[in-house]
């Protein structure tokens, strides 16, 4: 049948269809006389239960590795509703605690007593490690917000229009070995903001589409890649400012501070994902025991 029978017999828009396909969940035949996708009884049952288990909230990943046999869907059901329970406990005690707030009538900032509503302090914010460390690593989500783009699109305006009337007439583009081997026109110094623009409407799609969706963090670290691919476009646009006015003659050492601050931001993006991890896991083995 096509995607359009499939979407009937489904309930599931295209896009969904299209996107399980995309993650090899679904792997549709294919007609001799045009090519189009032919979807059989069987692909239709398993977007069905692709389907079903996303409202789970259970992983692409996790999902994968039933069908591939990996893991076993008991084993997963068995981990999300662990993780579910988890939540749902968190979720309680917060409400009951801003419950047991609302009961002691209108209090301010300035009068709330944490000790009056937590026993042991220390205990709880153990407890909730987890909210911390997500607030520690606050910043990432900054560094991955259209807020940076837009920051870094118009300093990239800002050093072209403050530049331009005291470059020379021809400004380095292409450099080797750190040095510059290729000039062009000073008015190629508007191209960095322009190529920034390009990156958010075209490259970062891209690069979520085409490699991270569906994927943990794919959207943010999507952010992360095109915000870092304009800050090396801005830092590209500062050597061939600085070269010009003869402040720069090796840009090696400026590429270098890029490539580290994006593998700075990644490792800890990374460490600070799988400290969450383990402590969600270590609480769902607590819990287990205490039950």
């Amino acid at each position: 049948m096509t995607i359009k029978e499939a979407e009937k017999q489904t309930g599931l828009v295209r896009s969904n269809i299209r996107f399980y396909e995309k993650e090899k969940l679904v792997v549709p035949a294919r007609d001799d006389k045009n090519g189009y996708r032919d979807y059989s009884k069987k692909d239709i049952e398993e977007i069905k239960k692709i389907a079903y288990l996303r409202t789970l909230d259970i992983s692409i990943e996790d999902i994968r590795a039933v069908m591939s046999g990996k893991e076993a869907l008991t084993d997963v059901i068995k981990k999300q509703a662990a993780l579910i329970q988890t939540k749902m406990e968190g979720l309680d005690r917060a409400k009951m605690m801003c419950e047991k707030m609302l009961k002691d009538g209108e209090v301010s900032f300035e009068e709330l007593d944490a000790e009056k509503y937590v026993i042991n302090l220390r205990s709880y914010w153990k407890e909730n490690k987890a909210v911390f460390r997500l607030d520690a690593v606050r910043f990432l989500y900054i560094w991955g917000s259209l807020m940076t783009w837009g920051i870094i699109t118009l300093l990239c305006a800002l050093a072209a229009l403050a530049a331009y009337t005291r470059l020379p007439a021809e400004i380095p583009v292409q450099w080797s070995h750190g040095a510059a081997v290729s000039f062009a026109d000073k008015r190629f110094i508007f191209m960095c903001p322009a190529v920034c623009i390009l990156i958010r409407v075209w490259l970062r799609p891209a690069i979520y589409c085409r490699l991270l969706r569906g994927r943990v963090y794919g959207e943010p670290a999507a952010e992360y890649l095109s915000n870092y691919v304009c800050f090396l476009v801005l830092s590209a646009e500062m050597c061939s400012i600085l070269y010009a006015f003869g402040l720069l003659t090796n840009v090696v050492y400026v590429l270098l501070a890029d490539t580290g601050v994006l593998i700075g931001i990644l490792a800890v993006a990374g460490i600070k994902r799988g400290m969450i991890l383990q402590d969600l896991q270590s609480n769902f083995h607590i819990k287990r025991r205490k039950l």
